[in-house]
């Protein structure tokens, strides 16, 4: 029986250890340059305390729970609303992007997306909201707040995702995405027209925001 080369068994090692390597600066190129890095200081689990006076008076104080990264150098924030305890949401991801001047709702209950232009009234800059979560991370809850409503009406199909920008094109790619426009004027929701809409309840503010989302009728 012939003895196995000593070369060739160099060679094997030098080829496994060569592709070892390889695995390993593949992982972190991935984990950090594709998979976007965020401070720890710059997560957030959050926990508020709100009454809907208006909407639903007789349910007392309501919590609303959200976790919220805070991307400083790429002026954008990223919202995740699990499913609510006590229902009356939809669990969502939402991603305000201030260099464009959107804003994506991810509702997950139905796993659409949902476009439409920034509300700065509503929602604070990635700066402002940062100072304001570190100013009351000490504590578990929120000081008590309120809640008011926005109501959005679906206007089209979205069909070139690339133009939302790397951010809202990773949240909303694959997925059915769509055009929301505000209503000019707060219309009453009749009955039969309520199961066309659906609700996403979230904060990035120091009030918490009911989005209503409807369906052209």
């Amino acid at each position: 029986m012939k003895p196995f080369p000593t070369g060739l068994c160099c060679l094997a090692f030098g080829l496994a250890v060569f592709l070892l390597g390889l695995v390993l600066a593949s992982v972190f190129i991935y984990r950090h340059y594709y998979i976007p890095q965020i401070p720890e200081d710059s997560l957030f689990h959050c926990r508020v305390i709100f009454e809907d006076s208006v909407y639903a008076p007789l349910r007392g104080r309501q919590e609303l729970e959200e976790n919220v990264g805070i991307y400083l150098e790429d002026n954008y924030e990223q919202i995740s609303v699990p499913v609510p305890r006590f229902g009356g949401s939809d669990p969502a991801d939402i991603i305000h992007d201030f260099q464009r001047g959107l804003t994506a709702y991810h509702d997950i209950a139905l796993d659409k997306c949902y476009i439409t232009e920034l509300n700065t009234t509503l929602v604070m800059p990635p700066r402002n909201l940062w100072e304001l979560l570190v100013n009351v991370k000490r504590g578990t809850y929120l000081p008590q707040t309120y809640i008011i409503q926005e109501e959005m009406v679906v206007t089209g199909r979205v069909r070139n995702m690339r133009q939302l920008g790397p951010f809202i094109h990773r949240l909303c790619y694959g997925r059915e995405t769509y055009r929301l426009r505000r209503r000019s004027q707060r219309q009453r929701i009749e009955r039969r027209e309520t199961k066309k809409c659906h609700n996403i309840r979230h904060f990035e503010n120091t009030f918490v925001v009911e989005t209503v989302i409807c369906d052209r009728f």
